[in-house]
């Protein structure tokens, strides 16, 4: 059983697609799947909208995106948890891929990460550094994730110590405990916080974060870029709807 975890404040815009195609690459593979999202506090339809895909809803009030992951591991039945963002697509090919690493002595690892939409050249080029570090450094991305249940269990989950970058946490403590790869393949996440935060403050934060020795990533009050309303409002704007 491979158990889907996706973790959801105010998404109802971006779950259809995301849905819509981890439906279609899990009915590829063949295997028996779980879909859960874990609704944090959401005010708008992500309840209804995850509802009316048959994926299971877990309500949970915790504003910190590594408790409501844990959250929804705690609800999982399956052996192999897939762990994935709202906003993000998981292309047939990747989990495929993903599956066959798991088979194959694999503890856990992640995907390249791909953009929803064209970006200008200083985003393209943090996404292609980003990409770059993450297979040196055998870091998974944190809108997609995948791990056998009882190493996850094993290292305890995702540090509730972090508001970000715990993705990044969880793949060190993963690599003691066995191989732990990077997938070529990619998965397509939503270039939102690319467009709603400019260059100049995602590089101030990175640099507030070596300055601090990764300080700033204990706390919620310093990470306006994951845990400020900018986010939802630019999502807002670009939606005709009432």
């Amino acid at each position: 059983m491979l158990s889907f975890i996706i973790p959801a404040h105010n998404e109802q815009d971006y779950l259809p697609d995301t849905l819509t195609a981890l439906q279609t690459a899990a009915d590829v593979l063949g295997e028996p799947y779980e879909i859960i999202v874990v609704n944090d506090d959401s005010t708008d339809r992500t309840t209804a909208v995850a509802a009316s895909f048959g994926a299971r809803v877990v309500l949970v009030s915790l504003r910190q995106i590594a408790a409501v992951r844990n959250a929804g591991a705690r609800e999982a039945i399956g052996d192999h948890l897939f762990f994935l963002d709202a906003d993000t697509q998981l292309p047939a090919q990747t989990l495929a891929a993903a599956w066959r690493s798991l088979q194959h002595e694999t503890v856990a690892g992640g995907a390249l990460v791909g953009m929803d939409r064209a970006l200008p050249l200083d985003a393209r080029l943090g996404i292609t550094f980003w990409n770059v570090m993450s297979r040196i450094n055998r870091w998974a991305a944190g809108c997609f994730v995948f791990v056998r249940r009882d190493v996850f269990e094993a290292v305890g989950g995702f540090s509730t110590e972090y508001f970000a970058a715990e993705e990044i946490a969880l793949s060190v403590a993963l690599h003691r405990q066995g191989p732990f790869t990077v997938l070529s393949q990619k998965v397509r996440t939503s270039a939102r916080k690319l467009e709603s935060h400019s260059a100049a403050e995602h590089f101030a934060l990175m640099f507030k974060t070596i300055f601090t020795l990764g300080r700033t990533l204990r706390s919620r009050d310093d990470l306006h870029i994951w845990y400020s309303q900018q986010r939802e409002q630019s999502d807002s704007s670009d939606d005709p709807s009432p």
